[in-house]
């Protein structure tokens, strides 16, 4: 990826530049959550890059790992990043495992989790995450006309919490590097044990939407995609 994706620009054209957003926002208690739906994009998703396996046709050893897969996170179907893990069974098992702590076994708790998933989608433009997390951010909390804005590069109404976790990532992207005062707002939430497992969400959730990039994974079919597709990038 170039320098210039690898901006805080490409975090989106306005709602994720830092300077763009509202510098208060609210809480309406007891709003009515509203459902988040993923408009049709006009492009088509590129042809992927690896064969999906049928279960049935799975070794044992990659049987073990699905087993592993639905015991953490219930019954599912081979998709995702998961269709990508199962290639190479002993780097998939390791990377289920890594993912499963990152999302349910972390000091964050699952709203902010959750958006950070969902601003690193935005940035990567990672179809089938932005996609599988926008409900599950909807039902942890985050309200559905931030989770469309995001989608759309709109300005958002942010909380002071999703804030300081936007600027983190958006530093973060832009200089490699996060200064003292975009640190301290996030380590205000989650302390020293939690900042560690807050980079390694951003981590894990950038190794998904790398995978998911680069092997083209589809969503399901008859799914809208978030994001049109950059084009004419597939065929260089």
């Amino acid at each position: 990826m170039s320098a210039k994706s690898l901006s805080a620009k490409s975090l989106s054209a306005k709602s994720l530049s830092a300077k763009s957003l509202p510098a208060k926002s609210t809480r309406a208690k007891n709003a009515r959550t509203k459902t988040v739906r993923t408009k049709s994009q006009p492009t088509k998703t590129p042809a992927p890059r690896l064969q999906l396996p049928a279960e049935k046709d799975l070794s044992a050893k990659q049987r073990k790992i699905l087993a592993d897969i639905r015991q953490s996170r219930g019954k599912t179907t081979i998709g995702g990043p998961f269709s990508v893990f199962l290639q190479s069974p002993d780097y998939g098992d390791l990377a289920q495992k890594l993912g499963a702590f990152c999302r349910y076994n972390t000091v964050v708790p699952p709203h902010l989790s959750e958006f950070t998933i969902l601003v690193l989608g935005r940035f990567w433009r990672s179809q089938y995450e932005f996609w599988i997390h926008a409900p599950i951010a909807e039902k942890a909390g985050v309200k559905a006309e931030t989770i469309n804005a995001l989608r759309t590069g709109r300005a958002a109404k942010l909380t002071r919490e999703q804030r300081a976790i936007h600027d983190f990532i958006a530093e973060l992207h832009s200089t490699k590097r996060v200064s003292d005062k975009t640190y301290g707002k996030v380590h205000a939430l989650f302390g020293d044990a939690g900042m560690v497992e807050f980079v390694g969400i951003l981590g894990y959730y950038t190794l998904v939407a790398m995978t998911l990039n680069v092997f083209r994974v589809p969503l399901p079919d008859g799914e809208k995609l978030p994001f049109a597709e950059p084009k004419g990038r597939s065929k260089r």
